[in-house]
């Protein structure tokens, strides 16, 4: 650790609750070891919230809280807050050192504008803090060490339409898109598919015959692909043509 780390975990531990409990240390001394439990590290900004969502994790038998000491082999960091302010962006960028751990926010206030700094904080999933029962709270932390994503219905909405939003006014006026493929790429393939030899597809979208073989080769390279086939099928399992 750095000493910049080091200074870091020391402003944060006078504004955040660091992982405070374990499950090997509490209840007597019990030693179950994690099994296929999901272990979690909880960050929160006051005692208060601290206790009530270790309270509210500690008993089921899905998950394992870890302690501070044993935060950075955490599968799932769990950060609980009331709002998306700068110290718990300082946090959230710090998780996200660790790859080996996802992040999930327990927020009380998420304003819209939030959106586009959860992203870049690599936050996996979001959780108001008035709907965090038990259940809502294992159901968070179980889909995230799977590997998934949990949104509110209305920050999903609004993921997708800022998504869109970066396609039309970035990616589209460069030929670029959010998938492995660029457009020029992709309808390549898609002529491809279609039973278009390099000829035709040369005709049809006004390149030459060199450049479509130089796209489809660049393709074939870039993604491990053996030949046109394989580049279609590749294409066609991930829905991008």
């Amino acid at each position: 650790m750095t000493t910049t780390d080091m200074n870091n975990r020391t402003a944060e531990r006078g504004r955040y609750r660091g992982p405070a409990v374990s499950d090997r240390s509490a209840e007597g001394g019990d030693q179950r070891t994690s099994g296929g439990r999901v272990s979690v590290a909880v960050y929160a900004e006051d005692l208060i919230l601290q206790t009530g969502t270790v309270h509210q994790l500690r008993t089921r038998p899905e998950i394992e809280l870890l302690a501070e000491s044993e935060a950075d082999r955490a599968q799932v960091s769990l950060v609980v807050v009331d709002m998306m302010d700068e110290p718990t962006v300082r946090l959230l960028h710090r998780l996200q050192r660790n790859t080996a751990t996802r992040t999930g926010l327990v927020v009380g206030l998420f304003e819209s504008g939030a959106l586009q700094t959860m992203i870049e904080c690599g936050v996996a999933a979001v959780l108001r803090r008035g709907e965090a029962d038990p259940d809502r709270l294992v159901h968070l932390v179980t889909a995230m060490a799977n590997g998934e994503g949990v949104l509110p219905g209305d920050l999903l909405g609004k993921l997708l339409d800022h998504v869109s939003s970066l396609q039309r006014t970035v990616l589209d006026p460069r030929g670029l898109s959010l998938s492995t493929l660029t457009a020029r790429e992709a309808e390549m393939i898609r002529l491809v598919s279609e039973g278009f030899d390099t000829a035709e597809i040369a005709e049809r979208t006004s390149y030459s015959e060199r450049t479509v073989k130089n796209v489809l080769h660049e393709v074939s390279t870039r993604l491990e692909l053996r030949n046109r086939a394989h580049a279609v099928g590749y294409a066609m399992r991930h829905g991008l043509i």
